[in-house]
């Protein structure tokens, strides 16, 4: 098991690991730039748990100790990317003027989920 892929047809080759991180990374960094409201407090706390949860899991995931266990993994990974989006549209319908950059960590979070079900469907 490996945290690099590599697509076929660019030859590109991504590192998923620090793609997860970063991630995360930006989950937590747009938190702080929310106003700490009655409204947005649980789904700040929601988005957080769940946006790096993402990277923890794919972690797990590559140092998984069979098949079994690294599909289990990656399916967290899918699962949590799923869940991240459901709170950034939250996050969005609560503070309209975050609705753009809600949109683009909602556009990489969909990105994700869709790099993990591809995972799923090859192994």
């Amino acid at each position: 098991m490996t945290n690099q892929y590599q697509n076929p047809k660019t030859k590109k080759v991504f590192d998923l690991s620090e793609r997860t991180a970063k991630f995360g990374e930006n989950i937590i960094e747009f938190a702080h730039s929310l106003p700490q409201t009655p409204i947005n407090k649980p789904l700040i706390s929601q988005s957080v748990r769940a946006g790096t949860s993402i990277g923890a899991n794919y972690m797990e995931a590559d140092a998984a100790e069979s098949k079994k266990d690294f599909r289990h993994k990656i399916a967290l990974c899918k699962k949590e990317s799923k869940e991240t989006m459901h709170w950034l549209r939250m996050v969005a319908a609560a503070n309209s003027l975050k609705t753009i950059d809600c949109r683009k960590m909602w556009r990489e979070a969909h990105e994700l989920a869709l790099i993990f079900s591809a995972i799923l469907r090859k192994k």
